[in-house]
């Protein structure tokens, strides 16, 4: 075991030792210290001014020591009198031995530290007197623990100079230890990462959504014009650009047709509508049909459309509609004012603008009899005061005004009526009636739910077709209720059906309309009323406009008593398949 090495007790061959400085290891260098008097103690505080004892100085100044010999590794301590060795090392209060110079000194083999340090080792020797020379002795350092106060030096590996920064092992922890803040770098990389992914997939996102919207905005464009087309309203191809085209445009619109009939059970008498449903144009119109109007029986007899709904009934009356206003009506609603009643109670008050007083019908006759209805406009009706509104006629009074309160009634009740189809089947079945086949509760609840609909949305109107005195249809008047409410109705005749043919008066004489209807359903065609023109022509014509029905022509032609050669092709109105102008060259047969 080594104790503490102190130049006062330096020993063994080569004499006492005493420190020159530290190396660049932080290591102390020693040197052999030169013969000489010993000077004067001087103060020290850690030996209090105390003569050194034993091995070397008292550390805690029990008493003055003498200073003991050199230490021999051999041979232990010599115990023979050594010469006074100066205060010395860093714990010593001495003068400092001068410090070698520092510059890349190799502890290996040696430097231009080295040699200073000779050079200084020379001087001292030579002004030392007595001592030995020691320039070519190299500096020991011998292996000793440092100060227990100071901590250890560094080895090669790890030392540094004297002077130098105190490195120390755990400074250089990054070499073999991973850092802490790498996590951090780590996360702000994946954050940098994820938010670039996420400004992408917003980008592609965006990219997608306008994609979509130009393919959307195309089809709605596409969607539109075709629309457009097929209802023949685009510029330059709609009906009325031509005098064929309205019929074309008219014929390809689809129309569902159902006939009303309102029953007065107390004051007799019926009001006949046609309610159309344009799904083409999304139109709901409610053509109001006088009593007078003029219709065709089986035998070819003219009845007007009051006897027809009493004596005919409703299947007769519905084909004779057909022929004469080129319809096809899908079924007939029968409603008796009871169920007017409770139908209005059942969508609520109905709301009319109504146009005169009506009385109590329940009341007495009398100037003091109570009114039901006030005339004004936004008037809320009842069940009871809409039956007695839309069957009031006053006395001398034209039907027409009766049938135009029917109307406002009608307008009122799909406006309150529920625009679901379910619901408005669920109302009609509450009523209770019976309908005529081949109509059930079912398609006429739809039926009015897509008419309510419409009324709701201001799609709906209520017209009244104009009818000659004689009950007959004016071709002026008519033409817009007859070609473009009803005219899109046309329908391919049934393989082996008659040959529907329309007639327009233009003879002058009235009477010629009756007898050409019995001349043609005599000869087997159907007789569709095309109206009496104000204007007269001088000769008749019959017009085809598919050359499949020339023949068809011809024949009419023959069985009216007309020249052959009055058959040509043209217009032809309505569902008919051929048109007769009557002239004034017609003769009626006797």
């Amino acid at each position: 075991m080594n104790d503490r090495y102190d130049a006062a007790q330096g020993g063994g061959q080569d004499g006492p030792y005493e420190l020159v400085g530290y190396d660049d290891y932080g290591r102390p260098v020693y040197r052999q210290a030169p013969a000489q008097s010993a000077p004067q103690q001087p103060y020290d505080p850690y030996t209090q001014a105390a003569p050194q004892q034993g091995y070397g100085y008292d550390p805690y100044g029990t008493g003055g020591q003498q200073p003991a010999g050199p230490y021999d590794p051999y041979g232990g301590y010599d115990t023979a009198a050594q010469p006074p060795v100066p205060p010395q090392g860093p714990y010593g209060t001495g003068t400092q031995p001068p410090v070698p110079p520092q510059g890349g000194y190799d502890p290996y083999t040696g430097g231009p530290g080295a040699t200073a340090y000779q050079e200084q080792s020379h001087g001292d020797a030579a002004a030392g007197g007595g001592q030995h020379r020691v320039a070519e002795q190299t500096a020991r350092v011998p292996q000793q623990p440092g100060p227990p106060d100071e901590p250890p030096s560094g080895g090669p590996a790890g030392g540094g100079p004297a002077d130098g920064p105190d490195y120390r092992t755990e400074q250089f922890a990054f070499v073999e230890e991973p850092d802490g803040d790498s996590e951090d770098v780590i996360d702000w990389m994946k954050f940098t990462e994820n938010r670039t992914e996420r400004r992408e997939e917003a980008r592609r996102r965006a990219r997608a959504r306008a994609v979509a919207l130009v393919v959307v905005l195309a089809l709605v464009a596409v969607g539109g014009i075709g629309y457009l087309w097929y209802a023949g309203k685009l510029p330059g191809l709609s009906g009325t650009d031509s005098g064929t085209g309205g019929t074309a445009a008219a014929a390809a619109q689809k129309r569902d047709v159902i006939a009303l009939h309102l029953h007065d059970t107390d004051g007799g008498g019926t009001s006949t509508a046609l309610l159309v449903d344009n799904t083409t144009t999304k139109q709901a119109t409610t053509v109001l049909l006088p009593n007078s109007l003029a219709l065709s029986g089986d035998d070819g007899s003219v009845t007007t459309l009051a006897e027809s709904v009493d004596d005919d009934g409703p299947d007769a009356t519905q084909d004779a509609l057909d022929s004469v206003l080129g319809t096809d009506i899908e079924g007939t609603w029968r409603l008796d004012t009871p169920y007017l009643q409770n139908l209005v109670d059942l969508v609520g008050t109905v709301e009319v603008t109504t146009d005169t007083d009506v009385p109590d019908p329940e009341a007495k006759d009398g100037k003091d009899a109570a009114v039901l209805v006030h005339k004004g406009e936004k008037q809320n009706l009842s069940g009871k005061m809409a039956v007695a509104y839309a069957t009031y006629r006053a006395s001398g009074e034209a039907q027409n005004a009766q049938l135009e309160r029917f109307g406002q009634v009608v307008h009122g009740v799909l406006r309150k009526l529920s625009s679901d189809a379910q619901a408005a089947t669920t109302t009609v079945q509450t009523l209770g009636m019976i309908l005529d086949p081949p109509l059930t509760d079912e398609d006429l609840g739809s039926f009015l739910a897509s008419l309510a609909d419409l009324a709701k949305g201001g799609a709906h109107k209520t017209t009244l077709l104009p009818v000659q005195n004689d009950g007959t249809l004016s071709a002026e008047d008519s033409s817009g209720v007859v070609k473009d409410v009803l005219g899109g109705t046309a329908k391919s005749p049934d393989e082996g059906a008659a040959v529907s043919v329309s007639v327009q008066n233009a003879s002058g004489t009235k009477e010629n309309t009756a007898k050409v209807r019995v001349a043609l359903v005599n000869g087997g065609f159907t007789f569709l009323e095309g109206g009496t023109t104000s204007a007269t022509e001088a000769a008749s014509e019959v017009l085809y406009a598919d050359d499949a029905d020339k023949e068809n022509a011809t024949e009419v032609a023959k069985t009216l008593g007309l020249p052959t050669g009055s058959v040509a092709k043209g217009e032809v109105t309505g569902n008919a398949r051929v048109s007769v102008i009557l002239g004034q060259d017609y003769e009626p047969a006797s």
